[in-house]
């Protein structure tokens, strides 16, 4: 059975599929509240605040930011799962929505059990970045580098299990290069620590290595995307510099508790396939590195699911342990 007819079995199996199609007159009734599982600054709270404020315009009510990190996200997403379901409590979700069901035991949460997609907003690609002093200035040659002293080498990043951690571990041992693991509590210290020197390496999302890179203070040494990023014409993908297979993308979409009202859960999609086609959203999303993803409900869904799947590999295969 495809995946979209599990859901939409298990839906009418819970009784969802019973509810009621009537669009709720009032809704939005008062402000929405929309959880980040990150500390303000980092690149889910800018992507959170740019749809938080369309849509705010749009349906009328504010869509306020609420940050709440810790657990590697678990405390957020648990608070929404919790939550009234009547759409005024929202997730800004990313990776580690579908990572941590693999990194954490017992498992915190079941996200496509408790958790409904309303939309898939954006990705921004993982970055490989160094301290602009540092002696190599691509891929191949941090290769020889590390190969010339195996282990000696560091990178920080946002924290055991996320995206770019996973990613860069992959990509070493495909490499045949041990790198140093530094996990932080963020990409912000992170970023910092590489400009001040402490590790010569970090691998982050471009979101938020794009204002460093901007000033001189770190320089990119590989894109881990597909296809070039519009930011960083002159960098080569991960593919380009011998690696094909190992692109990797930070994504951002908002989820709802299980039990939202369909039609809720119908608008807000509605309303936010609309801010992403506006001028405003689309500027300050490429603008700091990422692009807009629009698309249906059941592909988000899809996402979380396909996600899932990939990390309880990567999880395994690595022996990756959660901070």
């Amino acid at each position: 059975m495809k995946f979209a007819q599990w859901a939409l079995a298990f839906a009418a199996a819970t009784g969802l599929a019973s509810v009621s199609m009537a669009q709720p007159a009032s809704y939005p009734s008062k402000p929405v509240k929309v959880v980040v599982g990150y500390a303000a600054g980092g690149a889910v709270d800018v992507v959170a605040r740019t749809i938080g404020q369309s849509l705010s315009a749009t349906l009328g009510q504010p869509f306020v930011v609420e940050n709440k990190p810790g657990a590697g996200t678990n405390i957020a997403v648990k608070s929404v799962i919790t939550a009234e379901a009547d759409g005024h409590t929202l997730l800004m979700a990313a990776n580690a929505l579908a990572a941590n069901m693999s990194l954490y035991q017992p498992v915190p949460f079941d996200a496509e059990k408790e958790l409904v997609a309303v939309s898939m907003i954006g990705r921004v690609p993982v970055v490989i970045a160094a301290n602009p002093n540092v002696p190599y200035a691509n891929i191949k040659q941090l290769i020889e580098a590390a190969k010339g002293k195996p282990n000696s080498i560091a990178y920080g990043s946002p924290g055991n299990g996320s995206t770019p951690h996973m990613a860069i571990e992959l990509f070493a041992r495909a490499a045949g290069i041990d790198l140093q693991h530094i996990p932080y509590r963020g990409g912000a210290p992170a970023i910092t620590d590489t400009i001040g020197g402490q590790v010569p390496l970090v691998a982050i999302n471009a979101l938020e290595a794009l204002p460093q890179v901007r000033s001189g203070r770190l320089k990119v040494l590989a894109v881990l995307s597909p296809n070039r990023s519009a930011n960083f014409p002159e960098v080569p993908t991960i593919a380009e510099s011998g690696f094909p297979g190992f692109e990797a993308s930070v994504w951002y979409g908002l989820v709802a508790p299980v039990a939202t009202p369909k039609p809720i859960v119908a608008r807000l999609h509605a309303e936010v396939q609309k801010a992403l086609q506006t001028k405003e959203v689309r500027e300050r999303m490429t603008g700091v590195g990422g692009e807009v993803v629009p698309g249906s409900a059941e592909m988000f869904a899809n996402l979380i699911h396909s996600e899932r799947v990939r990390y309880e590999k990567l999880v395994r295969e690595a022996n990756i342990k959660p901070d």
